[in-house]
This record gives C-alpha cells, sequence and structure tokens, in this order.
C-alpha cells in the first residue's frame, strides 16, 4: 500500500472508533471510558493533522 492508502485507512478507523465509543458510551465499565476517550481525542487529532499534511503536500 501506499502512503496515502495508510493515510487514509487511519483516518478512517480513527472515525470510526470514536463514533463507536459515542454510541456505546452507557455500555462501557467506568474505568475504560476516560483511557479510551482520550485515545480517540488523540487519533482524532492526529487524523486533522495527516489531513492538513495531506492538502499542503499535494498542493
Amino acid at each position: 500500500m501506499d502512503d496515502s492508502a495508510t493515510i487514509l485507512t487511519f483516518i478512517i478507523v480513527s472515525f470510526c472508533f470514536a463514533l463507536i465509543l459515542i454510541l456505546k458510551k452507557d455500555t462501557l465499565p467506568p474505568g475504560v471510558k476516560r483511557p479510551l476517550a482520550i485515545l480517540a481525542l488523540a487519533m482524532i487529532t492526529f487524523s486533522f493533522t495527516l489531513i492538513v499534511y495531506s492538502f499542503l503536500v499535494m498542493g
């Protein structure tokens, strides 16, 4: 796989992970919610960074 496919896969996975956390927040144990939320936030932040980087490299 080339870099753009890898970046796109990571972006899709991170957004899906965040969506699953939002939809299943009532069924998660309290001790697991915070670390998973922090992980999802870090992944989404890195995804936006990759999107901006891709736009800058493209143009």
